[in-house]
């Protein structure tokens, strides 16, 4: 059932211990399929758990996962697109919100091909601090080693013609 093609919606990230880290203010849901919901955000408010208030720079795709450990940003730069991936839990639909677990591991594929993995440091205090257990430490592992493998292989959703592809349908559903 694609109930949520074509609608808009927010976007919540939560820590392990179930505390609100990041909301997104709006995002139009382009696919909702088996494997992702992807969904496009233009100028989205965001609101940090701490308070802190910003708006997105340029337009991004959100291929947020059902089923595996990540979840991807595509950015449209003025020079291509960038992509940021959240090690996460798989995303859901609740009380009118997609929600996911962010575990601190990111890794940002910037668009001359190179990769950097941030945020090690947050991911081993928190991991401690919200006592993730073996098993969690282990998918998270496990995704970061999938994700960087899907990246060599150019596999989707790392693929710059589908993410333009997705961005050109947004704008010509909004434009009509």
């Amino acid at each position: 059932m694609h109930k949520l093609n074509n609608k808009w919606i927010m976007i919540q990230a939560y820590k392990h211990n179930g505390e609100l880290h990041r909301q997104w203010s709006h995002s139009y849901v382009i696919e909702d399929n088996e494997d992702y919901f992807i969904c496009v955000s233009v100028r989205s408010y965001v609101i940090e758990s701490d308070g802190r208030k910003w708006h997105t720079k340029e337009p991004a795709l959100f291929v947020l996962s059902k089923k595996e450990w990540f979840n991807i940003i595509a950015m449209f730069k003025e020079d291509g697109v960038c992509y940021y991936v959240n090690i996460a839990s798989p995303t859901i639909y609740d009380k009118g919100f997609l929600k996911y677990i962010d575990y601190d591991l990111d890794i940002k594929l910037f668009n001359d091909g190179s990769t950097k993995l941030l945020d090690v440091s947050e991911y081993r205090k928190h991991a401690v601090e919200q006592n993730y257990s073996d098993e969690i430490k282990k998918i998270l592992s496990d995704s970061v080693d999938h994700v960087y493998e899907m990246i060599k292989n150019k596999q989707y959703p790392f693929d710059d013609d589908a993410m333009n592809g997705y961005y050109a349908k947004y704008l010509k559903t909004v434009q009509e």
